[in-house]
């Protein structure tokens, strides 16, 4: 524990690979997403479209982790879920996230914060029927979020309605569906040598999009 609680305390990784200017950053911060996320699948960053949400209670109480970004567009960033998991009842006491994304080797990371709301039923249909087989009947099986006694009791779940939509199109479960998160901050974080980083945010007030420097 002591040779690992060392190597912790020492770690240290300079960052010297880029750099950001509020002068030459795009006036749009979806445009700005859009450059550094193009920038991510063309260096080949595994599954850049993973991202941390951070969900709290009605009471403030937080919980984080990761989930798939599915879409984006002016109007907001697009996952799915259950409707009845953790974050799904969190999202429906308090519809207030944060979406986060780090590409290490790119020494790069994204900060979004905003309000969320549900998908149209439509739009999770057509998500809902781009997935998967097994994926599919995954959301029928799975009580996400709840206890089981073991994963037999799952995996018995996932055979009752393989069989029960056995040579059927699968429809979309009532429970599961499409979220989308409406910006109202926006940070790019860009490491520098010396823990001096770039930090710019953009804030929406009014339907218009500003920006500053953050100090590191």
């Amino acid at each position: 524990m002591k040779q690992l609680e060392k190597k912790i305390f020492s770690a240290r990784k300079n960052y010297e690979k880029s750099s950001l200017d509020e002068k030459l950053v795009m006036k749009n911060p979806i445009e700005q997403f859009e450059k550094w996320f193009e920038l991510a699948v063309k260096s080949n960053v595994p599954e850049p479209n993973t991202m941390i949400l951070s969900t709290a209670s009605r009471k403030g109480k937080p919980s984080a982790r990761i989930v798939l970004l599915r879409k984006f567009s002016d109007k907001g960033f697009y996952f799915y879920t259950n409707y009845t998991s953790r974050k799904g009842k969190e999202l429906a006491e308090n519809p207030f996230a944060a979406l986060t994304f780090y590409w290490q080797s790119l020494e790069k990371q994204i900060r979004i914060e905003g309000t969320i709301k549900k998908q149209t039923k439509e739009e999770s249909d057509i998500y809902f029927a781009s997935r998967p087989y097994e994926s599919k009947i995954g959301a029928w099986a799975s009580a996400q979020s709840k206890p089981i006694k073991n994963r037999s009791e799952f995996e018995k779940a996932f055979s009752d309605f393989e069989k029960k939509f056995s040579g059927t199109e699968i429809p979309r479960p009532p429970h599961w569906g499409g979220y989308v998160l409406s910006p109202m901050s926006i940070e790019f974080w860009q490491g520098r040598s010396g823990r001096l980083h770039d930090r710019i945010l953009y804030s929406l007030k009014k339907n218009v999009w500003t920006t500053s420097r953050l100090a590191p």
